[in-house]
């Protein structure tokens, strides 16, 4: 794509189908840049003439019309002449009316089949190109994570709100970046992101593998309340610990306290 168009986007913005970042990039271009406007109004307005075609529909007649004039010709016996020479041959265009009558019914058919089987087609497209979507949104989500700029990958993570229902290997790399990032704040809004799927026993394992390593009290504090919600009995022997450690605040020793009775 141009570095300076946003052209090859316009497509699926006017399918609604970019990201909201990528929706944003597009509407601001869009206010300053006339060429990519131009083509922009070009798009709707084909994009408008495709909505408002009108799928043709036949006659129900005309099959039986077409099957009439089809026996009449395999009774008649009459042998197939170019149009062109049926008046000069026997003076009589009645036949020669029957198959034109005939291939337009033929194209009529062709036509609606056609645009049957295309219907069917556009479904599978789509399909496809909802998969390649996914599929980039979550390239796109887990490239971010690994980036090395702290504030990248927690946009990364916060990219999981792109996702309805995130498949495993997004969960990993989300439990890694709270398990493993060496930024605070990361580790913390990625406890968060997890949060939303604590009832998956991947999730639950990965906060309390977490709350046996980490340090941070925010972050502890995030873990504890979210184990806690899930009323997870695994925890229990990870936050004794966490009572016996001498490092341990003292407000995470009562947070722990408190709660412990409600999963015990």
């Amino acid at each position: 794509m141009d570095t300076d168009h946003i052209i090859d986007l316009l497509p699926n913005y006017i399918d609604d189908m970019l990201s909201k970042t990528q929706k944003n990039t597009v509407e601001v271009h869009l206010k300053t840049c006339a060429l990519c406007t131009k083509e922009f109004e070009e798009y709707k307005s084909l994009f408008k003439r495709f909505t408002e075609e009108k799928m043709v529909q036949p006659s129900p007649n005309l099959g039986i019309n077409f099957q009439k004039m089809l026996a009449n010709e395999k009774e008649n016996g009459v042998k197939v002449v170019a149009i062109d020479n049926a008046k000069n041959k026997n003076g009589n265009w009645f036949y020669s009316s029957i198959k034109v009558a005939a291939s337009i019914a033929l194209l009529i058919a062709a036509f609606v089949g056609g645009r049957y089987f295309q219907s069917e087609a556009s479904q599978e497209d789509l399909a496809s190109i909802e998969n390649e979507s996914l599929e980039l949104k979550q390239t796109t989500m887990i490239s971010l994570m690994e980036n090395q700029s702290a504030s990248k990958r927690i946009q990364g993570v916060q990219f999981i709100e792109e996702f309805e229902k995130p498949d495993e290997a997004i969960v990993k790399a989300l439990a890694n970046r709270m398990l493993n990032d060496e930024n605070t704040n990361v580790r913390l809004i990625a406890a968060e992101a997890l949060s939303k799927f604590s009832n998956s026993e991947l999730v639950k394992l990965a906060f309390i593998e977490a709350l046996e390593t980490e340090k941070d009290p925010s972050v502890q504090i995030a873990i504890i309340q979210n184990l806690v919600k899930t009323q997870e009995k695994k925890a229990v022997k990870s936050m004794q610990k966490l009572l016996e450690q001498e490092d341990t605040q003292p407000f995470i020793k009562e947070e722990i306290n408190q709660i412990l009775s409600e999963i015990i």
